[in-house]
Protein backbone atom coordinates (compact mmCIF):
# COMPACT_ATOMS: atom_id res chain seq x y z
CA UNK A 1 0.00 0.00 0.00
CA UNK A 2 2.90 2.49 1.21
CA UNK A 3 4.63 1.34 -2.41
CA UNK A 4 1.67 2.51 -4.31
CA UNK A 5 0.55 4.97 -2.73
CA UNK A 6 3.74 6.88 -3.72
CA UNK A 7 3.17 5.46 -7.61
CA UNK A 8 -0.11 7.33 -7.34
CA UNK A 9 1.43 10.60 -6.11
CA UNK A 10 3.76 10.61 -9.16
CA UNK A 11 3.77 11.61 -12.49
CA UNK A 12 6.32 8.27 -14.52
CA UNK A 13 7.01 10.03 -18.10
CA UNK A 14 9.48 7.20 -18.52
CA UNK A 15 6.95 4.50 -17.00
CA UNK A 16 9.87 3.05 -14.82
CA UNK A 17 6.99 1.99 -12.31
CA UNK A 18 4.83 0.71 -15.11
CA UNK A 19 5.31 -2.59 -12.65
CA UNK A 20 3.86 -1.44 -9.59
CA UNK A 21 0.52 -3.03 -9.93
CA UNK A 22 -1.72 -3.17 -6.61
CA UNK A 23 -3.45 -5.95 -7.54
CA UNK A 24 0.08 -8.09 -7.77
CA UNK A 25 0.02 -9.28 -3.91
CA UNK A 26 3.69 -9.36 -3.95
CA UNK A 27 5.83 -5.88 -4.64
CA UNK A 28 8.64 -7.97 -4.59
CA UNK A 29 8.00 -8.44 -7.60
CA UNK A 30 8.09 -5.11 -8.99
CA UNK A 31 11.23 -3.14 -10.36
CA UNK A 32 13.04 -1.12 -8.76
CA UNK A 33 12.04 -2.62 -5.21
CA UNK A 34 14.65 -5.70 -3.46
CA UNK A 35 12.84 -7.15 -0.09
CA UNK A 36 14.64 -9.60 2.02
CA UNK A 37 13.70 -12.94 3.32
CA UNK A 38 10.46 -12.14 5.14
CA UNK A 39 9.33 -10.24 1.74
CA UNK A 40 9.66 -7.16 3.24
CA UNK A 41 10.49 -4.09 1.18
CA UNK A 42 14.22 -2.78 2.06
CA UNK A 43 15.47 -1.18 -0.89
CA UNK A 44 13.52 1.35 -3.71
CA UNK A 45 16.45 1.39 -6.34
CA UNK A 46 17.15 -2.12 -7.05
CA UNK A 47 21.11 -1.75 -8.50
CA UNK A 48 20.20 -4.48 -10.51
CA UNK A 49 17.99 -3.14 -13.07
CA UNK A 50 17.97 0.50 -13.64
CA UNK A 51 17.31 2.86 -10.53
CA UNK A 52 14.76 5.37 -9.48
CA UNK A 53 17.32 7.60 -9.65
CA UNK A 54 17.28 10.73 -12.57
CA UNK A 55 13.49 8.50 -13.79
CA UNK A 56 11.55 12.06 -14.12
CA UNK A 57 9.39 10.90 -11.23
CA UNK A 58 7.48 14.15 -10.78
CA UNK A 59 5.20 14.67 -7.94
CA UNK A 60 5.21 14.19 -3.92
CA UNK A 61 6.95 11.72 -1.32
CA UNK A 62 3.89 10.35 0.65
CA UNK A 63 4.22 9.91 4.06
CA UNK A 64 2.99 6.21 3.68
CA UNK A 65 6.45 5.93 3.11
CA UNK A 66 7.04 5.77 6.85
CA UNK A 67 5.00 2.35 6.95
CA UNK A 68 8.43 0.44 5.02
CA UNK A 69 9.27 -0.60 8.43
CA UNK A 70 12.94 -2.53 6.99
CA UNK A 71 13.43 -0.23 4.12
CA UNK A 72 17.47 0.38 4.20
CA UNK A 73 18.00 2.40 0.96
CA UNK A 74 15.57 5.39 -0.49
CA UNK A 75 17.34 6.54 -3.27
CA UNK A 76 15.32 9.28 -5.81
CA UNK A 77 17.93 11.30 -6.61
CA UNK A 78 17.92 13.62 -9.75
CA UNK A 79 13.73 13.71 -10.11
CA UNK A 80 11.49 15.79 -10.16
CA UNK A 81 9.96 15.87 -6.85
CA UNK A 82 8.59 18.70 -4.78
CA UNK A 83 7.05 19.68 -1.44
CA UNK A 84 8.24 18.25 1.86
CA UNK A 85 10.11 15.35 3.18
CA UNK A 86 7.57 13.74 5.19
CA UNK A 87 7.97 13.31 8.87
CA UNK A 88 7.38 9.72 9.21
CA UNK A 89 10.25 9.15 6.93
CA UNK A 90 12.17 9.70 10.55
CA UNK A 91 10.49 6.62 11.33
CA UNK A 92 12.28 3.96 9.01
CA UNK A 93 14.46 2.35 11.85
CA UNK A 94 16.41 0.48 9.64
CA UNK A 95 16.99 3.52 6.79
CA UNK A 96 20.92 3.55 5.75
CA UNK A 97 20.73 5.53 2.83
CA UNK A 98 18.86 8.66 2.05
CA UNK A 99 19.37 9.82 -1.52
CA UNK A 100 17.10 12.91 -2.46
CA UNK A 101 19.45 14.89 -4.36
CA UNK A 102 18.89 17.06 -7.13
CA UNK A 103 14.86 17.23 -6.59
CA UNK A 104 12.68 20.40 -6.08
CA UNK A 105 12.04 19.68 -2.23
CA UNK A 106 10.90 22.63 0.11
CA UNK A 107 10.56 22.95 3.59
CA UNK A 108 13.37 22.08 6.47
CA UNK A 109 14.76 18.90 6.99
CA UNK A 110 12.00 17.42 9.54
CA UNK A 111 13.92 17.25 12.87
CA UNK A 112 12.34 13.61 12.75
CA UNK A 113 15.17 12.43 10.57
CA UNK A 114 17.53 13.00 13.89
CA UNK A 115 16.36 9.45 15.75
CA UNK A 116 17.49 7.55 12.65
CA UNK A 117 20.28 5.44 14.12
CA UNK A 118 21.43 3.38 11.11
CA UNK A 119 21.89 6.13 8.57
CA UNK A 120 25.11 6.06 7.31
CA UNK A 121 24.41 8.43 4.20
CA UNK A 122 22.05 11.59 3.45
CA UNK A 123 21.99 13.59 0.83
CA UNK A 124 19.37 15.96 0.27
CA UNK A 125 21.76 19.02 -1.53
CA UNK A 126 20.37 20.67 -4.58
CA UNK A 127 16.83 21.22 -3.07
CA UNK A 128 14.97 24.18 -1.89
CA UNK A 129 15.58 23.39 1.61
CA UNK A 130 15.19 25.91 4.06
CA UNK A 131 15.65 26.05 7.92
CA UNK A 132 18.59 24.61 10.42
CA UNK A 133 19.79 21.33 9.86
CA UNK A 134 19.51 19.12 12.68
CA UNK A 135 23.01 18.33 14.74
CA UNK A 136 21.68 16.15 17.13
CA UNK A 137 21.24 11.73 17.47
CA UNK A 138 22.24 10.44 13.65
CA UNK A 139 23.25 13.89 12.08
CA UNK A 140 26.01 14.14 14.94
CA UNK A 141 28.56 11.83 12.94
CA UNK A 142 28.03 13.82 9.54
CA UNK A 143 30.29 16.42 8.85
CA UNK A 144 28.96 20.09 7.31
CA UNK A 145 29.50 19.16 3.60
Amino acid sequence: DALYALRRSVKDPKNVLKSWDPTLVDPCTWFHVTCDADNRVTRLNNIICRDLGNAKLKGRLVPELGKLERLQYLELYMNNLEGSIPEEIGGLKSLVSLDLYNNNLTGSIPASLSKLSNLNFLDVSNNDLCGTIPTTGSFSKFSEE
